[in-house]
This record gives C-alpha cells, structure tokens and sequence, in this order.
C-alpha cells in the first residue's frame, strides 16, 4: 500500500530573537545616535517661535489647512513645494551616498524601524534581564512572575508608542493647545485616529514584528546591492584569518607549520551571533538579512581582547581587499574607499542640490506677484478717447505683519493706475495673506499707447516698508489690434 507524501510546508513561525548586551565604540555610537533622533522627534514641537497672532507660536509647523510649512524662521508656501521636492531628492541620493561608501549603515544607526527597536529591546532587557534570563523566561509557562513581567514591558511599550504617536500630530497643530485637548476630548476625531495608528504600528513593529519589517516589507535590502561594489566598506567575517574555529587558551600560538594542527582565531564562541538584532551568523558571509549594526564587531573585539589576540577578525571591509590580505598584506586606507568616483559623483549631485536650495532659499521674495490681464473686453474706450485695460493683480505678503503695496507702470510714459475701490495706489495686504486687487492702466487719448496696438509693460509693485519691488511682464491693448 503506497501513502502519499506530506506536502512541505511554506510557513515557517517565527523565532524570537534576544540579542544579548553589548560594549563597544559602535554600541555607543548607536546610543549617541539613537538619543539624538528621538530627542529631536519628541522635542521639536515644543520649541516656541513668534509667528504673530494668526499662526501658532510654534518652530515647527505643519500648517495644512493654509498648506504651509514652518521650521524656525523659513517658511515654504504651496507655490514652494519644489524645496520639498529638492529634500526628498537629496534624501535619495544621501542613501545612494552612504549606501555606496558603507554598506547599510541608515539601516543599521538612523532608521526609525532600528531606533525604536533599540529602545524597545533596552527596555525589554531593563524588565527581563539580559539574553539567557529573556530565552529562560521565553520557554517557561506562565505564572505569576512571568504575566506580571510581560504586563509591565508592554505597559512601557505601550506608553512609548503613545508617545510617538502623539509626537506626531503635535507637529500639525499649536502642541500645547493640542495636548489640552487631548486630555479633554475636544481634539478633532483626525488626531485621535492618527494618534491610534501611529500607536498601533510603533508597538508591534518595535515590540513583536522587529528584524521581520526589515527582511520582508522593508524594500532596501533589495534594492541595496545596486548601490554597492567592491569598494563598499561593510561589517564581513575575515575567514582566512579566523578559520579552522576551535577553543584556544589564551596567548596560544594559533599557526602552525602542521596544517592539520593549525587553529584560526575564532573560537566558536557565538558572541557574534547572540548580539546580533537580526539572529543571523556573520561568519557564513554576507546576507540580506544583515544591517550592518557593527554590534557583531564590538562583541568579537571584546572575545579577541580576553583571548589575546588582534582585534578585526569581524570588521568593517571592502571586498577589494580580500586577495590582498590573504596573501598576508595590508588593505587599502578607508579614506581611499571612501573617496572613489561613484561616491565623489553622488556627493557632488547631493551637495550642488543642497547649496541651489539654500541659495533659492535667501533670494526668493518676501511677497509674490502675479498679473492677469481681463480679456472681456480687452480693452474699453472711455468717453474721453482713452483706452483703458483692466488687469487681475494677485499680491501674496509673506510676511507675518500688515504691509502696504504701491502698484506702479515702468518702461511706458503717460499710463494712469487706478485701484479699484483704493484711494490712490497703495492697497494693505494683511499679514501671511494672499490679496486680489482689480487695477485699470489707462492710456490718454493723444498717448502713443492708446493708438498703437498689443504693447508689453511692466506692472511693478513695491512693499513701501521695505522699499522691496517685484514686477512681471503683461500686455496693454491699444485701438489697433
């Protein structure tokens, strides 16, 4: 009697991960870094800038009902959105940079998926112990001490979560204000809505999903091959060096004229692997899994010290230097991988963007102008014989107080401005507005301009503040057409 074979299964349940503590310049860098990413996102909607009385006095500012944004003194309108667009842009090619000189290192230190996972791993570890205690408390079933562990990590995890998400909305709206209404219900349903999804998503992502957003919904690792070549600096296990792996004494002389009786300087100790946020083994060669965290260094570094021997047997590396170091020489100065065409071209891409922002961004106006001629009619005699053309003047003060604008003609002699509804030329714009004017441009009878046809003029308006003048090209329509 045959029997039919099971099918395999396609599903694997995951494997919970529990790096293990660990010291070292990269640990502390990831601190540094981890400290100031979260300082800035909590903290900035708290810094307070006078924006006069219409706009809350806050330094960072999302303002989407008038489409605006706000960061200390710099102020992008909706006709600016190409400052955006220039960050977004150097956004990309910063990541192409790095990625082409050092492998994952956003991934590995500024990500926010890494940054939160970080923090909710330290308070994991502050409530549960270290690895070995974690993994005990992992496989025991539950009593008392364990649901009463469990319930506190996930009350931290949940206030963190809260946190983050309220963060969020507070760059969107006065925080103060915003807080206050909070904690009274008089938010709008919006805030509480975004803050419940930002809640959710950074407390499963950090707390349960973790080195999983990394390897299955995070696009980059598949991307990221295409930014590197063999002068890509990234964490690699030198094998030439470390191979055959067994237990050593320390100070023990690891060569030997015996190749059977030769030991390489890894030990076998699986300190590289313990640390590891993504539960993946350096040693079998670069992986899509890894983020280049450098944690694997610090904990080998630290084995190499107690056991005597050189530091670098996992380290940051190029490929390029492989041949060479088995053969016993040096690698090539990080400054020189660093320093290549690919990433000098990236870098100057980067930096040109950075510097025409900056300089588009002190030369742009404190006001904008714009200028539509009425076409129905085009022009309309007056009683007098003169000509008289009609104009939709559209005047946006960017300014955060009330300022006054003078409409003038220049390059055309004899023109007459008229305001609609103004007495004289001046209108007032108030603060952080934008102001339609209707201004009639009337030629005399006799004028050159009220007998010729289409002419073009120069309608100028002036912010009489601050003697500050912006002007646009129109037509004046005269008898012949």
């Amino acid at each position: 009697m045959s029997s039919e074979a099971e099918p395999s299964q396609l599903y694997a349940a995951r494997e919970p991960i529990f790096p293990k503590r660990v010291y070292g310049k990269f640990r502390n860098l990831k601190w540094i870094i981890l400290a100031v990413t979260l300082g800035i996102y909590y903290v900035f909607p708290w810094f307070r800038w006078n924006r006069g009385p219409e706009l809350p006095d806050q330094a960072v500012l999302v303002d989407l009902a008038n489409r605006r944004f706000f960061f200390f003194w710099i102020e992008i309108w909706p006709h600016e959105f190409y400052f955006v667009a220039g960050l977004l842009v150097m956004a990309g090619l910063g990541l192409f940079l790095f990625t082409s000189a050092a492998g994952r290192v956003w991934c590995g230190y500024a990500c926010p998926q890494t940054v939160w996972t970080d923090l909710f791993i330290l308070v994991e570890r502050w409530i549960e112990g270290d690895r070995n205690a974690r993994i005990r408390l992992w496989r025991q079933k539950y009593d008392g001490r364990k649901i009463r562990l469990r319930l506190l990590k996930w009350t931290v995890w949940l206030l963190i979560a809260v946190m983050t998400g309220g963060a969020w909305v507070f760059y969107f709206a006065d925080a103060p204000t915003l807080l206050r209404n909070l904690f009274t219900g008089q938010a709008h349903p919006v805030a509480y809505i975004t803050i419940g999804v930002m809640t959710a998503t950074t407390f499963l992502f950090g707390g349960f999903f973790r080195e999983q957003i990394c390897i299955y919904a995070c696009p980059w690792p598949r991307i990221q091959a295409a930014m590197m070549d063999e002068d890509t600096l990234t964490v690699a296990y030198r094998d030439w060096r470390g191979e055959p792996r067994g237990r050593i004494a320390k100070g023990e002389q690891t060569k030997s004229d015996d190749p059977a009786a030769a030991k390489g300087d890894c030990i076998d100790c699986y300190a590289c692997v313990n640390v590891c946020p993504m539960g993946i083994d350096i040693r079998n060669g670069q992986q899509l899994e890894c983020i280049t965290c450098a944690l694997c260094i610090d904990a080998c570094d630290e084995i190499m010290d107690k056991i005597g021997k050189p530091r670098g047997l996992i380290d940051y590396m190029a490929l390029r230097d492989e041949t060479a170091e088995r053969a016993g020489g040096a690698p090539k100065p990080i400054i020189r991988h660093i320093l290549r065409p690919r990433t000098l071209l990236y870098f100057t891409l980067w930096a040109g963007i950075g510097v025409a922002l900056v300089v588009a961004l002190f030369m742009r106006s404190p006001f904008d102008l714009s200028v539509s001629p009425v076409r129905n009619p085009v022009f309309v005699p007056l009683s007098d014989g003169s000509i008289r053309n009609t104009y939709e003047v559209r005047m946006r003060n960017k300014q955060h107080e009330a300022r006054p604008f003078a409409v003038t003609i220049d390059g055309a002699e004899g023109l007459i401005v008229t305001l609609e509804g103004v007495q004289g030329n001046v209108v007032t714009v108030a603060a952080d507005e934008t102001y339609l004017q209707r201004v009639y441009v009337t030629a005399p009878a006799d004028s050159q301009m009220a007998r010729a046809g289409q002419q073009r003029i120069e309608m100028v308006v002036t912010d009489t503040t601050d003697d500050i003048s912006a002007s646009t090209s129109t037509v004046f329509h005269g008898r012949e057409r």
